[in-house]
């Protein structure tokens, strides 16, 4: 087939908005129950729900355990975590039973999938006192009579009431009506706890905790304690610190204490004495073990049987490997799958996890350890689109500011039906991630395609700041965000330009959240974008740091900026609400209407600031979204709304779209 010539931008492609729409999610918090996998799957088009999957081990068949409304989902530190346990046999006896949290109300809820008319029944109370209840990363505990959790509990009205300890509910129902039926097992000495493990012998547990203003991955303490009846006491720490954290503790089955910790630079993992704390890292090397602890119960690692260790490694994409601690090698387990997810499922010698491509959604593997074969066992990916549409996108390292090294994916536009006509330049959008102390992983994303297979190229920055290249890397950013973050993407597009892949006059940047940051500062700092797309953003700094966010990053300011009582020039400014006067370029602003983490009040001062001055825009609110999009009409909106706006501003009309209505 010969390929048509048209201006890039305006490409005929079959990956339209409702495509990549119903695709966006990945199956997450990976579990076994008795011989079966269980996890949870999106449900875009079910309001964005997540449902719990469940795929039997005799027959292979996969089938969704909760019908609609179920939401399987906490909001624990509002990004949320591991929502649900199972044990392999409940009070009727007929097969499991299953603890969740349902988003709705924040509820525990116990079920028993398998006994006949079943229904989920409450297992714990509805506060009413400000954002209530909530429960992450529940277990069933030792005597099986209980789930073990991290219990968030709101004391008031303003998102910093609260505090976070780690409970024991009942299975019996009685605490549904009675809070007080709720054991706590530690005290609330610290902010943050999270992750606690029982030792094989039922005598001790460690968990991680941390305080204001440290974030977890700047510092955090593995705390140990003597469980007893009336739950942990003697509790003293084991390491961390200030400027040391850990990320995740686990016990091998031999009573082994394993834990990874970043004291030397990079996460590894270390053996860890549990009475006098001494830690011996077991694959000393300049790659990440582990990564950032936005939400609850991320596992990175996982002890196997005869003490091997199913270990998460790599500098930026994650592989999975076969660590044996006797001499610290790492066996890497085979199969194209480039970027694991940290939702590592153990039992005997099969590690399960999540995986994915460049060309490859996000699908379940299983690791024979025995046998060292891998296979895809749930979730498989199946091409819903052609192939020869998808982008081959290349893993680049720029020179940003000083010489500094700066990691970049870069997306070219990708059509086989179309060509450009010769000599000219394709636009290109700098995407920002979140975070910021995250990356953008190397893995198939269908809303990239959608803009390649069009004629737009895509170039992912993982700015300074971000993890996967050590704590140097990432403290990059400590004290200068909005700098740093801006400088090493002007610096890629810079480049690209330079190199004739991209056209100067039709650049353009798009973030959400820590990206919404990123994206507005650039446009109100820097003249190197013509546009950008602002999603559910931090633009107003003095006022997200006085209140204005959630209590787990109310305090995060004080790494990226700096205590705002010693220098609160910096949070005038940097933020783009102040520097509304200086935008030029037009833009496309995205909120969900029920964020508590970036609320509408962040948007809104900004676009008050920078109404009136005769640059083309639009303000396109969503109810019910709150921070990070999940419903499929939502996501057509937004994708059809931000690729009207490069049409608008860099001179093509793409088709089947939807005409963005700018205003000034």
């Amino acid at each position: 087939m010969t390929a048509r010539t048209a201006p890039y931008g305006t490409w005929e492609s079959p990956i339209d908005a409702v495509s990549a729409a119903s695709h966006d999610g990945r199956p997450e918090h990976l579990g076994t129950v008795g011989e079966d996998l269980w996890w949870t799957a999106p449900r875009p088009a079910e309001g964005g729900r997540r449902t719990l999957m469940r795929r039997g081990s005799q027959d292979g068949t996969e089938r969704s355990v909760l019908p609609a409304p179920w939401n399987v989902r906490t909001r624990v530190l509002e990004y949320g975590g591991v929502p649900w346990t199972g044990a392999s046999q409940g009070p009727a006896g007929q097969g499991p039973l299953i603890v969740f949290a349902h988003f709705d109300d924040q509820r525990l809820y116990a079920y028993e999938p398998d006994v006949p008319g079943a229904e989920p029944r409450p297992l714990t109370p509805v506060s009413l006192v400000g954002g209530g209840l909530r429960w992450a990363e529940p277990r069933i505990s030792p005597g099986g009579d209980e789930a073990w959790c991290v219990l968030e509990e709101f004391t008031g009205e303003g998102p910093e009431d609260v505090r976070r300890v780690v409970a024991a509910v009942p299975l019996d129902g009685s605490a549904a009506e009675d809070r007080s039926r709720v054991r706590e097992l530690s005290g609330d000495e610290h902010r943050f706890v999270t992750s606690p493990r029982i030792s094989p012998d039922g005598r001790s547990a460690v968990w991680i905790a941390w305080d204001h203003p440290r974030m977890p991955w700047d510092g955090t303490e593995l705390k140990i304690a003597e469980v007893t009846d009336t739950g942990f006491t003697g509790v003293r720490t084991l390491i961390g610190g200030p400027n040391e954290s850990v990320a995740q503790a686990e016990w091998a089955e031999d009573g082994t204490l394993l834990a990874v910790s970043d004291r030397t630079g990079w996460w590894n993992l270390h053996r860890v004495d549990p009475v006098s704390g001494r830690a011996v890292n077991l694959c000393p090397r300049e790659e990440e073990f582990a990564g950032p602890a936005w939400r609850i119960g991320s596992r990175w690692f996982a002890p196997l049987d005869g003490g091997l260790v199913a270990v998460l490694h790599g500098r930026g994409a994650l592989r999975l490997g076969i660590l044996d601690p006797a001499d610290g090698k790492v066996t890497d387990a085979p199969g194209p799958w480039s970027e694991w997810d940290a939702t590592l499922a153990a039992d005997g010698t099969r590690v399960t996890g999540i995986a994915a491509t460049a060309r490859t959604g996000h699908e379940i593997v299983e690791l024979d350890t025995r046998t060292g074969h891998s296979r895809v066992v749930a979730a498989a990916h199946h091409d819903t689109v052609d192939p020869e549409q998808l982008p081959d996108p290349v893993a680049r390292v720029f020179s940003g500011p000083g010489g500094r090294d700066v990691h970049a994916h870069v997306y070219p536009p990708h059509n086989p039906r179309f060509t450009a006509p010769d000599g000219e330049l394709p636009p290109y959008v700098i995407w920002v991630h979140g975070g910021p102390t995250s990356r953008a992983p190397l893995v198939l994303d269908l809303t990239i395609a959608y803009f390649t297979s069009r004629g737009i190229g895509v170039a992912e920055v993982n700015y300074g700041g971000s993890t996967g290249y050590g704590r140097a890397y990432r403290d990059r950013l400590k004290g200068q965000w909005g700098v740093v973050d801006v400088e090493d993407c002007v610096a890629v597009a810079d480049a690209l330009v330079k190199e004739g892949m991209a056209d100067p006059d039709r650049l353009a940047i798009r973030g959400g959240s820590a990206g919404g940051w990123t994206t507005g500062a650039a446009l109100t700092g820097v003249s190197t974008f013509a546009c950008g797309t602002i999603s559910y953003p931090v633009l107003d700094l003095a006022a997200w740091a006085r209140g204005g966010t959630h209590d787990f990053e109310s305090r995060y300011l004080e790494t990226l900026i700096g205590p705002i009582a010693e220098v609160p020039e910096r949070y005038e400014d940097r933020s783009p609400a102040n520097r509304a006067d200086r935008i030029r370029a037009p833009f496309l602003l995205l909120q969900g209407l029920d964020d508590a983490i970036c609320p509408p009040a962040q948007s809104e001062g900004f676009l008050a600031r920078a109404a009136g001055r005769g640059v083309p825009h639009a303000y396109l609110t969503f109810e019910g979204e709150g921070h990070g999009f999940r419903r499929q009409e939502t996501m057509v909106t937004c994708l059809e709304a931000e690729l009207s706006l490069y049409g608008q501003t860099f001179g093509f009309i793409p088709p089947a779209v939807p005409t963005l209505e700018l205003t000034t």
